[in-house]
């Protein structure tokens, strides 16, 4: 498949957008959410124009639950993608929904340009980046930065 952009600039088709979308919706109906009911799903398109879905798996010991976000990230990455233009994330709510901290930084450790779709479930759509949902982001340019004070 042709790559969708190297600088992750939003050089996407509508069609890849609305494919994404959709699979953000479909994803969450695989949510494992017994305790909170609150299901999420998120799609992640990578460089080469796959997309990559996840859902959040809770469990009984709440620390060990992950999220939608990093579940299609740790996905992905298994798989051996790196680079990621866009991720789509939605829930049950019929409103936009932002990712957790955690998963803020997450996504910000595979760039600060991806596109961030908050999505409800008739496709609408709020588009935002990783610097405006994570600003001050800690990255490994701060740990390059600590490692030549010493």
């Amino acid at each position: 498949m042709a790559g969708i952009s190297k600088d992750c600039t939003n050089n996407y088709q509508e069609s890849t957008l609305t494919s994404l979308l959709k699979r953000s919706i479909k994803a969450k109906e695989h949510s494992h959410s017994p305790y909170s009911k609150f299901r999420v799903g998120a799609a992640l398109l990578t460089d080469t124009g796959e997309i990559i879905d996840g859902c959040n798996v809770e469990n009984a010991s709440y620390g060990l639950s992950i999220c939608a976000e990093r579940t299609a990230l740790v996905k992905a990455v298994s798989m051996g993608f790196k680079k990621f233009p866009a991720i789509a994330v939605t829930t049950d709510m019929n409103e936009f929904i932002a990712p957790c901290g955690a998963c803020r930084q997450v996504i910000a450790e595979f760039g600060l340009e991806c596109d961030v779709y908050l999505v409800k479930s008739d496709l609408s759509y709020k588009k935002m980046s990783v610097s405006e949902l994570l600003p001050l982001t800690f990255t490994s340019a701060d740990l390059e930065r600590a490692s030549l004070k010493k």
